[in-house]
């Protein structure tokens, strides 16, 4: 009997010994071809020397070192380099071990900035509904999302959510897309001046949204607005690009495809790739200097921030993406992986849209396409999906609740940037005949 606690306690699941470029190998020997990078975590494959080894040197030097006490070199170099290929204005890193972790310390960041600028009426903060931010929380009040949120709802901290840029479901019939963009994004406006612009001290969006949506980009110009409504109001722009970030969609920070400056942005997954749980918040030079000319302190911290084998093993990985141009490559394999999708499902019948950019992918699925009706939740169509895939030795990340956290079924794609043209087939031709064994 195993005394693990595991995610779901009735899962018999087998036993992961190994891993090999994209696949995956359990104990029985049987090869999974990894498509969604676990959730869009394993960006390098499960078998880079570069960062293995680093990982080893690192434990040689030094284990650990409290960053009460110490600084180390890793955090240092990595820091560094993130910052010289950060967005304008980022200039400072605070290393975490996550994504969860890393919206925590956004959102108090937030917050004690104001504080320290003498402006500590500013506490609201808006989110977007059908979010993910992460399971601490702080990050599950941020997040939009109703099923993860409901039995926790007394606990969580009071964020509004104003409607997600989800051209697909919410684009009424005869609107441009200039004219929804801009719709969705005056909803921010209409919210800041309802709260009072005066109390709003940050607005938190993923620039492509991950778990929950299915790989949804904004339309062009929605995050032009955006910033435009946060700099008319003094409201923090934080983008959350734990999962769509780091090499993702094609760009080291997804932000730079949409064009549009942050004052904070999160990242994690792929910064440590799987290899080390790691992550980090980056914010402006202005916010970090509002601090360090007030308090000197910001009062936040966990023990193993900035850990040194963690951010050895995410300088590593930083260092591999850059040094071979992987968010280059990740936009040429995003081309493949669009065309393998589309000749196989483009005109499936319960394919009502595929959606994403460079090497993060989904496909929602519908009970009738002319509608863009849902299927049935109790049918539990993204859990026999996931199923059927992994049987067939393809491990993607189905999900349910896509529309409003209870209605709607997605399929997340988030396959390793070292995958070869030839894999986008193999993930299409598995995933649509995985649908084939589960589809009414």
């Amino acid at each position: 009997m195993s005394h693990v606690f595991p995610r779901h306690c009735h899962a018999q699941l087998p036993i992961a010994v190994g891993g090999e470029g994209c696949y995956l190998i359990d104990s029985t020997g049987k090869r999974y071809f990894d498509a969604s990078g676990g959730a869009a975590v394993s960006c390098l494959g499960h078998s880079n020397d570069r960062v293995k080894q680093a990982i080893k040197d690192q434990v040689d030097r030094l284990a650990f070192a409290h960053t009460g006490f110490f600084t180390s070199d890793p955090a240092e170099e990595l820091a560094d380099l993130l910052i010289a290929n950060a967005p304008e204005g980022i200039e400072r890193v605070y290393f975490v071990s996550g994504g969860s972790e890393a919206v925590e310390a956004a959102i108090k960041l937030a917050r004690q900035y104001y504080l320290e600028v003498g402006q500590p009426e500013r506490r609201h903060l808006i989110a977007r509904r059908q979010s993910y931010h992460g399971n601490t929380l702080g990050a599950l009040a941020a997040g939009g999302n109703a099923w993860r949120r409901a039995q926790f709802d007394p606990l969580l901290i009071g964020v509004s959510h104003i409607a997600p840029c989800y051209e697909y479901a919410e684009r009424a019939a005869g609107e441009s897309l200039v004219d929804y963009g801009r719709r969705a994004a005056d909803e921010l406006e209409a919210e800041i001046l309802r709260l009072g612009p005066d109390t709003v001290m940050g607005f938190i969006a993923e620039p492509v949204v991950g778990a929950t949506l299915g790989a949804v980009a904004a339309v062009e110009g929605y995050f032009s607005r955006i910033r435009e409504i946060c700099d008319t109001y003094g409201v923090l722009l934080i983008l959350d690009e734990v999962m769509c970030g780091m090499g993702r969609t094609g760009h080291l920070f997804a932000c730079t495809g949409e064009g549009v400056r942050p004052d904070i942005v999160t990242i994690a997954k792929g910064l440590g790739a799987g290899y080390q749980p790691v992550g980090a918040m980056l914010c402006s030079g202005a916010i970090y200097d509002a601090v360090a000319s007030g308090s000197g302190f910001f009062q936040h911290g966990h023990t193993y921030i900035g850990h040194p084998v963690a951010t050895a093993a995410g300088l590593a990985v930083v260092q591999e993406m850059l040094e071979h141009d992987l968010p280059a490559r990740v936009q040429a394999l995003g081309g493949a992986m669009e065309a393998a999708l589309r000749s196989r499902l483009d005109q499936h019948p319960h394919v009502g849209d595929i959606r994403g950019r460079g090497l993060f992918w989904g496909v929602e699925l519908v009970a009738d396409r002319a509608g863009k009706t849902p299927f049935d939740p109790g049918l539990g169509l993204a859990g026999k999906l996931k199923r059927a895939a992994f049987a067939r030795g393809l491990i993607c990340y189905p999900m349910p609740g896509t529309r409003d956290g209870r209605n709607g079924d997605h399929v997340l794609l988030a396959p390793p940037f070292i995958m070869e043209e030839a894999d986008a087939t193999l993930i299409a031709e598995r995933l649509t005949a995985a649908m084939g064994d589960v589809l009414p």
